[in-house]
């Protein structure tokens, strides 16, 4: 039998087999879906995805609210009797306070935003956004493009738009694995091959420290630690991981006057992390931590391994359909 052919007839049994349990689980213990936004911003480009419009962003959460009791994702969720939704954001943008909150302000919709702290004040750019116009922008590029580190050497033509692509693609991956100081080093070499510079786009820009004690004195807004540097924390030794989370916990509380008690893991995937990660995070004081992969909370889910779905910028009757979706799987 064609390998691929046998191997999708054991996914279909699988599934099959899991939907009825599932099913079974969710009337035990109804499920809490974790909805994971970066943005909510109207962009030219937006290579990952990241942003959502604001008139989709209204429609989504004018769904949610019709359809869902809407929880708080600090909150004991043991008591609930229906499937219901927690809202949540990563990183710190400052349209999460600009766009974001006053939708949020006016349906009446509690959000928990994580915040990487080393960017807020810092006035620069995410390096992905950076990456994004050094590479993708409309400036010409020599033909050729090396990169030599400690453990990587590679070389890319960069001719075309999708050699442009193709190289940033590649750029991200390498990065998403490096420390920050290696990527900084690596950045200065491509904005020296490219010509540009460090000028980042104020769309692109974090809050400072007064716009995120705007945002968090709503009374819909819960705030949440995610790192200092936005790096991988399976990529970062024990000790280096520790300073991520404890750090970004401490700046947190000193800007705010109050505990922080959740945790946002960079990018989030299960290889993104480790166990170490999750032990440090308990240790830190954090009392949940948000993952980023695909799943429903329940009572047995591990409180510091919360699985979310990644929104995008769907229009809301594709919204609806996928959030009916993440309600059975």
């Amino acid at each position: 039998m064609n390998e691929y052919f046998a191997n999708d007839l054991k996914r279909t049994a699988r599934s099959r087999l899991c939907t009825p349990i599932k099913g079974l689980l969710n009337r035990i213990d109804p499920p809490v879906i974790v909805l994971l936004y970066h943005r909510v911003a109207t962009l030219p480009l937006d290579p990952e995805q990241l942003a959502v419009t604001p008139d989709n962003f209204r429609a989504q959460l004018r769904y949610l609210k019709k359809n869902f009791p809407v929880v708080r994702f600090e909150d004991d969720w043991t008591k609930r009797v229906t499937p219901s939704v927690a809202i949540t954001f990563d990183d710190g943008y400052a349209d999460n306070l600009h766009e974001a909150l006053p939708i949020l302000e006016e349906l009446e919709l509690p959000a928990t935003f994580f915040i990487t702290t080393g960017s807020i004040g810092a006035h620069t750019e995410f390096w992905w956004h950076e990456l994004e116009h050094l590479i993708l922008g409309n400036s010409p590029l020599p033909s050729r493009f090396t990169l030599e580190g400690e453990h990587y050497g590679r070389s890319w033509p960069t001719v075309t738009g999708h050699d442009r692509e193709k190289l940033y693609q590649e750029l991200v991956r390498l990065m998403n694995n490096a420390d920050s100081a290696r990527r900084k080093g690596w950045l200065s070499r491509i904005r020296l091959w490219s010509g540009g510079d460090k000028r980042g786009i104020d769309s692109h820009r974090c809050m400072t420290v007064k716009e995120l004690q705007l945002l968090a004195g709503s009374r819909w807004v819960t705030i949440g630690a995610h790192t200092v540097t936005h790096s991988r924390l399976a990529s970062l030794p024990p000790q280096a991981q520790r300073e991520e989370i404890t750090q970004s916990k401490r700046a947190l509380e000193g800007w705010l006057g109050h505990e922080i008690a959740t945790f946002s893991y960079p990018f989030g995937r299960k290889s993104d992390y480790t166990k170490e990660s999750v032990a440090l995070c308990r240790e830190a004081g954090f009392l949940k931590g948000a993952a980023n992969f695909p799943g429903q909370a329940h009572r047995w889910t591990n409180p510091h391994q919360i699985p979310r779905h990644l929104v995008r910028d769907w229009p809301m009757e594709t919204f609806a359909a996928k959030v009916k979706g993440f309600r059975t799987r």
